[in-house]
């Protein structure tokens, strides 16, 4: 029989250490074009991972060197990311950054997160 081996989880509480707010925009009232901030959708603790060395030249060859991993707690419902929002990360590094949600799934190795996949918007 196989002995028994604890292993540590991958993401811990501990580990969401950066403040991210997701809100979304709408469209500039009048003929010019664009877009402004909407409103606040969701604020929270995340996770916030580059993209790994071993997953570089697949974001080399489609141009999103930039992308970022986001890891959040679930929320249980009262709020999941969609493709139609946008991410504001509260550090230095990405303050002048908006980021656009590409993809969200929950973490099929600990259920109590979401991982949510996010680029840099034009």
């Amino acid at each position: 029989m196989q002995p028994y081996k604890y292993s540590p989880p991958r993401v811990k509480t501990g580990d969401l250490r950066t403040r991210v707010t997701f809100y979304e925009f709408s469209e500039n009232e009048g003929p010019l074009p664009g877009e402004s901030q909407k409103n606040v959708l969701f604020e929270t603790w995340a996770k916030v991972d580059e993209v790994w060395s071993k997953d570089i030249e697949v974001a080399k060859s489609n141009g999103t060197l930039s992308d970022l991993t986001i890891t959040i707690r679930d929320p249980h419902g009262v709020f999941f990311p969609s493709n139609k929002h946008y991410i504001q990360i509260h550090a230095p590094e990405y303050e002048h950054m908006r980021f656009n949600v590409k993809h969200a799934q929950p973490d099929l190795q600990n259920r109590d997160f979401i991982k949510v996949i996010s680029g840099v918007s034009s």
